[in-house]
């Protein structure tokens, strides 16, 4: 088998240019943010005055037993700094909880959109199984950084300082020297560290997506990897990717391995040299031992947070990685995108105008070339040409999925590009050959047409398209579920569920492409009155394989290799006995056959 194509490489964005983006979701709640954050410095304040009321508990216990008194007040005013530096800190959770709450959803809910506002070039060339991965893990990225980034990383750094003032202050200036270094050596180590391991997290990421994107890919073609016998093939190209993974986690946790060590032989250094220095300070007179209490209170204090810090800036590195790709995506480029002037498509009595079309999706192979014909209003334009002629295309054109090279499409003497893509969309349905139904309700799926429409014109739909007698005859009759991409339902089944969704939709224009394809010859026939029947005073293009189907079209264009060949009414194209008139005869005798064939059985 041909090898899998490569990927673009990754965009690599700034880690100030990510948690910028976050910026003005958090302050969409500026209160609760300032008001978190005032919590912050209060339960900090709380937390380095604890050592402080401590020495002095200390210092008057540690006295003559007949002076000795009970410290109540000092007691009493270190269990409320306790309560006061844990209470301070619940109540900033509980406060910042809808910050964050609201950023994951309103980053997420902005990545789908765009997603939706994307070209149909980029969902041919995505990968799902990756794309939804990203956002899944970007979205919970976002949840790390905001909570640990403004309450762990800022809180630590606050408290370091006032630790650094009260040592520098009272004390000899020694112990903030030999803070201040350990704290240099230890940050020094993990930012280095840490930026070496990174390799590591994005290569897991990477091999994460491409193994959920094989996996979702494998498990939605489940028939085709049955058909094949290809089960140990999916198997062994899943195991590629994780293999890969394996490989890069079993790296990433001994670098971490590696990484606590250093870390804790630097704190397990800076406290022996404090405790040693404070030691001989309280020996020599110069400090009490509430002041030796005091410093060691300090030093296990800030070894905790200091600790937890290194684990922090791992894991924000981590999510910051996490959330690059998710951010990613929102820089993708919309190809297609409504003009800052665009107006609303004036669409009644819709007259449609190729003019002098040209297309090609790549810049080496042009589908359309010189493409020009009207469809007036009310009226049905047949288009008939072997497969890969450039049919389908058009649908994709007028639905504006893709611009034009050169020329124009017109509606109403109005160019498309020049009107909002909503309005012209609302007034366009579609029939299209193959139908991808949602993995929900039939009810659900032809209510999609217009999900506002009452229940009795979701059936009055259903009975049109005749489906109704069908669902009804189900089990669990219009809540029967279909199945992703509505598998569960026959090619038959799933094209009258598409039909009755555009007859909901009640569209102005509407699009046949192969709309009967995977009908037998007798639904068809039934569905062709009821398809003429909704196109009646309708602007309609025809995409049709069987020429039977649109022999009565007001005109038919054949198609070849993206140029119209031939041009006219079913008659006239019999008269002037060339391509249609060939492929009239060739399907009228395959018909032919398949009667005898029939009557032989």
């Amino acid at each position: 088998m041909r090898p899998t194509r490569l990927e673009k490489p990754a965009v690599t964005r700034s880690n100030f240019k990510t948690i910028a983006s976050l910026l003005p979701y958090l302050w969409e709640f500026k209160v609760r943010v300032i008001l978190a954050l005032s919590l912050l410095v209060l339960a900090k304040l709380a937390n380095v005055s604890v050592p402080l009321v401590l020495k002095e508990i200390v210092d008057a216990l540690d006295q003559a037993r007949a002076e000795l008194v009970l410290p109540v007040f000092l007691l009493m005013s270190y269990g409320v700094l306790r309560l006061c530096s844990t209470l301070f800190g619940e109540l900033r959770d509980a406060i910042f909880a809808k910050v964050t709450q609201r950023a994951i959803r309103r980053v997420a809910n902005k990545v789908f959109c765009h997603l939706h506002s994307l070209s149909l070039r980029f969902h041919l060339e995505r990968q799902t199984g990756g794309v939804s991965r990203d956002i899944e893990r970007g979205t919970r990225g976002i949840s790390f950084l905001l909570n640990f980034m403004l309450f762990n990383i800022l809180p630590t750094l606050l408290e370091i300082g006032l630790v650094l003032a009260i040592l520098i202050s009272k004390y000899d200036i020694w112990f903030a020297i030999i803070i201040v270094s350990t704290l240099l050596a230890y940050i020094s180590l993990t930012l280095i560290v840490t930026e070496w391991r990174m390799i590591f997290r994005r290569t897991m990421n990477n091999m994460d997506s491409k193994a959920n994107t094989q996996a979702i890919d494998s498990l939605l073609n489940y028939e085709t990897v049955k058909y094949f016998g290809n089960e140990s093939w999916e198997a062994r190209r899943y195991d590629e990717h994780l293999q890969s993974w394996e490989k890069a986690a079993v790296r990433n946790q001994t670098s971490l391995a590696t990484l606590n060590a250093g870390q804790s032989a630097i704190i397990a250094v800076g406290v022996t040299l404090l405790m040693l220095l404070a030691a001989d300070q309280v020996i020599d007179g110069h400090m009490t031992l509430g002041d030796l209490v005091l410093i060691n209170a300090f030093m296990l204090q800030l070894y905790m947070p200091l600790h937890f810090l290194g684990f922090v800036y791992r894991e924000i590195k981590h999510s910051l990685a996490d959330m690059e790709r998710m951010f990613t995506l929102l820089e993708e480029n919309k190809e297609i995108q409504d003009k800052p002037e665009a107006k609303i498509l004036d669409a009644n009595n819709a007259a449609i105008h190729f003019d002098h079309v040209n297309f090609s999706y790549e810049p080496n192979r042009q589908i359309l070339f010189d493409v020009s014909f009207d469809i007036p209003a009310g009226q049905n334009i047949a288009v008939v040409g072997h497969s890969g002629s450039g049919k389908s295309t058009l649908a994709r054109l007028l639905f504006r999925f893709y611009d034009v090279q050169s020329g124009r499409i017109l509606i109403n003497d109005q160019d498309i590009r020049d009107v909002t893509q909503q309005s012209l969309r609302t007034a366009m349905g579609i029939v299209p050959q193959d139908t991808v139904l949602f993995n929900d309700s039939i009810y659900y799926n032809i209510a999609y047409g217009r999900p506002d429409a009452t229940a009795d014109d979701v059936y009055a739909a259903a009975r049109s398209a005749h489906i109704h007698d069908f669902i009804e005859s189900l089990p669990e009759k219009y809540e029967t579920i279909v199945g992703e991409r509505g598998l569960k339902l026959s090619g038959g089944e799933k094209q009258r569920v598409a039909i009755a969704r555009t007859i909901l939709k009640n569209p102005v224009m509407l699009i046949f492409d192969e709309a009967t394809s995977a009908l037998d010859s007798h639904s068809e026939k039934r569905i062709q009155v009821e398809l003429k029947r909704i196109a009646k005073n309708r602007t309609t293009l025809t995409i049709a394989h069987r020429l039977s189907t649109i022999a009565d079209a007001d005109q038919i264009l054949v198609m070849d290799h993206g140029r119209i060949i031939e041009r006219g009414t079913h008659q006239q194209l019999l008269t002037m006995n060339s391509n249609y008139a060939r492929m009239w005869e060739l399907q009228r005798q395959q018909e032919i056959d398949q009667s005898s064939t029939r009557s032989i059985v």
